[in-house]
Formats: structure tokens, C-alpha cells, sequence
């Protein structure tokens, strides 16, 4: 009896400890799938990162030290994982202001070569969406203001170009410049970019100096301020101070390099072979200020806080890309004072200041005092023609020097004539000649 209720009940447990076992053996085999799916992807891109490294916490950038501008590098997530995780940043809180006009100034090859450098981030970046070509336009207005960036147009959307991985806009160096927009498309664009080159603000924005599409995760996604959504766009600005509009204060270098990439959609960045092609009064194609050497940038002036500069300036690179030379010569300094002179006899020598000679003779100027938000590039136009006067040093015209006031009549040394010479001076009453002294020219305004 005993021993068949033992069977029985041994018949009764061995269902649950198959269960149980079944149960044990499901798990072993689901937790490494769960661990190896949920586990941060390693990559070996170099221009790829894990989800550990975007998931980084913020670090607002002080003041007193630039932002820096990094490559492009993404984590390697599925485009639904890479919508999940951007869905799961929330918006910044707070006020989001405007950005301020802008108003494009310079020669016009220079602001034709601003036009299209626009147009062609806003189409290979939105394509033929007019919404989303004013948002990428802003952005790229918003960066030329910025310290961290280049001062010009085409030197904002081609930067890190020369790179096959350290581009700021992807379809500069990935291949995409190989599709051509149709002409309507092109001519849309070249329209929208002349309106963000003439005043357009477009408000939603604000200052974004950083944006992405929602199916790729950058791996500064989470470390930036997250402001706006524009269709499948994601925009972003800087934490902090860098991210408010004082920052937004450096002025327009007023001159655009030739980018030989786009010499396919605009001809006013094709050579066609020669470079002389696009001289403008014998003047050679202005060049990117990356592509400077570092053998061609001058030494600082010394007991000047390495902020001021005196160049012999080589006529043969011509006068247009004098600005690349400064822009590059003076790099991140928030002050910096270029001059140049093409006589190389009248550069001062070193430690000197310039002596009103050596004012009179100087080709080019460059100022940059980002504290007043000011940037401003002139040429001495009695050399150097260009097409507008708002980029001409400031000459004084000669004055004569005042005439000596009359000595008053109560003066011993004047002796008054006879009676009845009225108008007949004695050879001691003769007064000095005026003689007409030029008079010296004051330190042409370099703004």
C-alpha cells in the first residue's frame, strides 16, 4: 500500500518539475539574446559610436572657452531604434528667441558665390521643400555669426569638406554632390537663399547651430538643447551661454572662396581650368582660408598680445583673398588687427606702429573685435578696384592749413600807415605769406 502511494504521488510531482526545468531552460536561452540586443552596439567605424558615448550627460561649455565643432559621427542604431531614442529628448524649456536679420554685403561674385553655397546646403540637406530649406538656411546663418564657425557663406557649409568623415553637412563629402537638382528645383533654392541672405528670419528655429534627421543619432544628440522639429528634422543649440544670442555676434568676413566642388551648379565657382577666369579687375580667385599654409601666415606683432599682425602681402594671390589670409592669420582670437602691404618696403618693422607713410601706404585691413560684434575687411581702393565703396579704406582729402590770425591793432609790431596811404604798408607792416601746409593724414578707419 505504502508503496503505491509513493508511485502515485511521484506520478503527481513530475509534471511540475518538468515545468519547472522547462521554465529554467527558456531563460537560459532568452537572457543572453535580451542582454546582447539591449547591450550598446560596438562599432568599427571610426566615424560611429556607441549608445554609451551618446548617452553622455551635458557639459555646458564656459564662456571663456570656445565650443568645439567635432566630426560628424553617428551611433550605430536602426533607424526605429535611432526615432525611439531622439522621441525620448525632451524640448528645452524656456524661451527660444528669434535670430536677427541678415543682410549679405561684397562684391557681387562674392555674394553669388554666397547664394549658391546656400542653395546647394539647403537642397542636397531638405531637398526641393521649402520649409525645410528656410530651417537648414537659418542654421547655417546662425553658424557664420557664431565664433566657433567660419565668417563666410560657403566656408560654413563646405568646412571639413577635404575630409571623407569630418564634414559639418554630409552631402559635402559623401558623394551626394554626384545628383544634380532639375533646374526648377535649383532655381527655388537659389531663390530661398537669396531671401535668408536678405532679411529672412525663419523664427522657429532660434539660434540652432546643429540639427540631424530623427532616423540617425549624432553623439552629441543628448548634450545639446533639443528646440525644434521640422518635419523629419531635429534642431538643436548650445548649452548655455554659447547657445544665447550675445554669442551670435561676429560680422560677415565679406569675402567667399571658390569652392571647386560647385563648379557643377554655379559658374561663378568654375575656373573652367584657369584661374584667372574669375579675376575681377585682375584680381585671382579668392581661396578657402583652410587651404592657407601655415608658411604664409605672418608673425604677431610683438608687445601686442599676439593679437596684431603686419603682412607683406604677395600681389599674385590677389586682392580678394587678402580676407582668406586674415581670416586664417588671426584663427579664433576675438581680437585681432590685419594689415598688409603689397610695397613690402613700407611694412613697419618689427614692434613698430605704422607711421602716417607707411597709413597711406597699406593695401588691406582686417579688424575683428567680437566683443562689439565686429569683423570688417577694406582695401585701398587707389590700388586695388572693387566694386563697391563700402570696402575702401577712408581717405581724407588734403586741407589747407588755417591763415594766421591778423595781429590786433593795439600789437607794437604794427605800425599804422601815413594819413592818406590808406592800403600802404611799410615794408615792416608786411605780414607773413600764408603758406598752405598739407595736412597729415589721419589713420584710415579699418572697420
Amino acid at each position: 500500500m505504502t508503496d503505491s502511494v509513493s508511485s502515485a504521488e511521484a506520478g503527481r510531482i513530475a509534471p511540475g518539475l518538468w515545468v519547472a526545468l522547462a521554465l529554467i531552460a527558456l531563460a537560459a536561452i532568452l537572457a543572453p539574446v535580451l542582454i546582447v540586443r539591449s547591450a550598446p552596439r560596438i562599432v568599427v567605424d571610426n566615424d560611429r559610436v556607441t549608445l554609451a558615448e551618446v548617452r553622455k550627460p551635458k557639459r555646458v561649455v564656459p564662456q571663456a572657452e570656445l565650443p568645439a565643432v567635432e566630426p560628424v559621427r553617428l551611433a550605430e542604431l536602426p533607424m526605429d531604434e535611432a526615432r525611439r531614442f531622439n522621441a525620448s529628448i525632451p524640448f528645452a524649456t524656456g524661451s527660444n528667441p528669434a535670430a536677427r536679420p541678415f543682410f549679405l554685403s561684397g562684391a557681387a561674385d562674392d555674394q553669388a558665390r554666397a547664394v549658391d553655397c546656400l542653395a546647394a546646403a539647403t537642397w542636397y540637406e531638405a531637398g526641393d521643400d521649402a520649409v525645410g530649406q528656410r530651417a537648414v538656411a537659418q542654421v547655417v546663418i546662425n553658424r557664420m555669426r557664431h565664433p566657433a564657425f567660419p565668417k563666410s557663406v560657403c566656408g560654413v557649409v563646405f568646412q571639413g569638406q577635404e575630409r571623407s568623415t569630418g564634414c559639418q553637412f554630409t552631402f559635402t563629402c559623401d558623394g551626394a554632390m554626384g545628383r544634380t537638382p532639375s533646374a526648377a528645383a535649383w532655381s527655388r533654392a537659389r531663390d530661398l537663399a537669396r531671401q535668408a541672405l536678405a532679411g529672412y528670419v525663419y523664427t522657429k528655429v532660434g539660434h540652432s547651430t546643429h540639427y540631424h534627421t530623427d532616423w540617425v543619432v549624432p553623439y552629441w544628440s543628448s548634450s545639446l538643447d533639443k528646440v525644434a522639429e521640422v518635419n523629419t528634422h531635429l534642431f538643436f543649440r548650445w548649452t548655455g551661454w554659447w547657445g544665447t544670442p550675445p554669442a551670435f555676434r561676429l560680422s560677415y568676413a565679406g569675402a567667399e572662396p571658390v569652392i571647386a566642388k560647385m563648379a557643377r551648379l554655379s559658374p561663378f565657382h568654375s575656373t573652367g581650368g584657369d584661374p584667372a577666369a574669375l579675376a575681377i579687375e585682375g584680381v585671382a580667385v579668392p581661396v578657402d582660408p583652410a587651404a592657407i599654409p601655415e608658411s604664409a601666415i605672418p608673425q604677431p606683432v610683438t608687445g601686442e598680445a599676439k593679437n596684431v599682425f603686419h603682412a607683406a602681402l604677395d600681389r599674385n594671390m590677389g586682392a580678394d583673398a587678402f580676407a582668406a589670409l586674415a581670416i586664417r592669420t588671426c584663427g579664433e582670437r576675438p581680437f585681432c588687427k590685419f594689415l598688409g602691404w603689397t610695397d613690402h618696403g613700407k611694412v613697419p618693422s618689427a614692434g613698430a606702429a605704422p607711421n602716417p607713410g607707411q597709413i597711406e601706404a597699406m593695401s588691406f585691413s582686417y579688424l575683428r573685435d567680437q566683443t562689439q560684434g565686429f569683423g570688417k575687411a577694406l582695401w585701398n581702393c587707389n590700388e586695388f578696384k572693387r566694386p563697391s565703396p563700402v570696402q575702401c579704406m577712408r581717405r581724407m582729402p588734403m586741407l589747407p592749413a588755417a591763415a594766421p590770425a591778423p595781429l590786433p591793432e593795439t600789437d607794437p609790431k604794427r605800425v599804422a600807415a601815413p594819413e592818406g596811404l590808406a592800403g600802404i604798408r611799410r615794408k615792416s607792416d608786411v605780414l607773413p605769406p600764408v603758406v598752405t601746409v598739407p595736412a597729415v593724414q589721419p589713420t584710415p578707419a579699418v572697420r
